[in-house]
């Protein structure tokens, strides 16, 4: 594997590096990755914990961004996370950059106290890499939604229990009422 180096630190231009990425996958429709914008613009905003989505970014030797994954508690739940992101630019596939920064994100998952961990995705043949790489990574999936995106589109969540070792109760995350 490529030498890569970890950070959490979004910044201006992590926008752009970020829409690049998930261009580069040619998977993602338009609308998908302003969500994904959107996640970034809402973290530099408001930080990390009060807009409640954390990033972990992959920078190769040049500084330039590989890969991200985007996490957070998942509201009203006591110790519950949803992976909302993950991607590899297009040229550092086949290298093991998306298990490191999966295994890297449960690390501060973990940190964080959580101890389930649940992603969604396709059900499209074109998403079959994306449920074996969960499945690697110890998913299970725990239901299917049958045509919730679009017809013949299902929705796949998969979850996790992380091994945790906790010594003190997390409160419930819950939104205030506005």
């Amino acid at each position: 594997m490529k030498d890569f180096t970890f950070e959490e630190q979004l910044d201006a231009s992590s926008q752009d590096e970020i829409r690049t990425i998930l261009a580069s996958a040619n998977a993602f429709s338009s609308r998908e990755i302003e969500v994904a914008t959107e996640l970034v613009r809402e973290n530099l905003e408001k930080g990390s914990i009060r807009s409640g989505y954390f990033f972990l970014l992959a920078r190769d030797k040049s500084g330039r961004m590989a890969g991200f994954t985007c996490f957070g508690p998942i509201p009203c739940t006591v110790h519950s996370y949803d992976l909302y992101w993950i991607a590899v630019y297009e040229d550092c596939r086949g290298m093991g950059l998306g298990g490191n920064l999966y295994l890297k994100t449960e690390a501060q998952v973990k940190k964080r106290g959580g101890k389930k961990i649940y992603a969604e995705t396709s059900g499209r043949e074109d998403y079959r890499l994306t449920r074996n790489f969960y499945q690697g990574m110890g998913f299970k999936e725990l239901c299917r939604l049958e045509e919730f995106y679009a017809p013949g589109d299902d929705k796949v969540i998969y979850g996790k229990t992380l091994n945790t070792i906790r010594t003190r109760d997390t409160a419930l995350r819950c939104p205030e009422a506005g």
